[in-house]
């Protein structure tokens, strides 16, 4: 017999509040951006196509106040300031690599199977399209 997770259990809140913050819109791409080698506000900026310069500073505090992703300031005139992955940041890498292998080799599947449930789709006069039958009661 499997344990059961009880939902509420601070293990669950836990999990939840962590894949909050790597299953956001962003995270992710910055955190795959870091991978290789630290990088400046405006190398990330200029990497990740259609980011902000806003949601950037709001999902690098973000990473970095979950001990993702330290931030360290150059006393250069201007100010520069540098991203790099932590410890605890890099070991992230290895489940998103797997996530993004598991997503590369079933997007065909995923793909057909869109295509299906949208040929499902109920027309406007509420008849069932592409050949399934829909059931009426009374």
């Amino acid at each position: 017999m499997s344990p059961t997770l009880d939902p509420a259990s601070e293990g669950c809140v836990a999990a939840r509040q962590v894949l909050d913050r790597v299953g956001d819109k962003w995270s992710i791409y910055i955190v795959m951006m870091l991978s290789g080698e630290p990088m400046r506000f405006n190398q990330l900026k200029r990497s990740i196509d259609g980011i902000s310069q806003r949601m950037l500073t709001l999902t690098l505090r973000s990473l970095e106040r979950d001990g993702l992703v330290t931030r360290t300031v150059f006393p250069t005139v201007p100010q520069s300031v540098e991203y790099r992955l932590t410890a605890l940041g890099l070991t992230l890498l290895a489940p998103v690599k797997t996530l993004a292998e598991w997503a590369q080799a079933n997007a065909e599947d995923i793909q057909n199977a869109r295509f299906a449930f949208d040929a499902i789709s109920i027309n406007s006069e509420g008849n069932a399209t592409a050949g399934v039958t829909r059931v009426r009661f009374g």
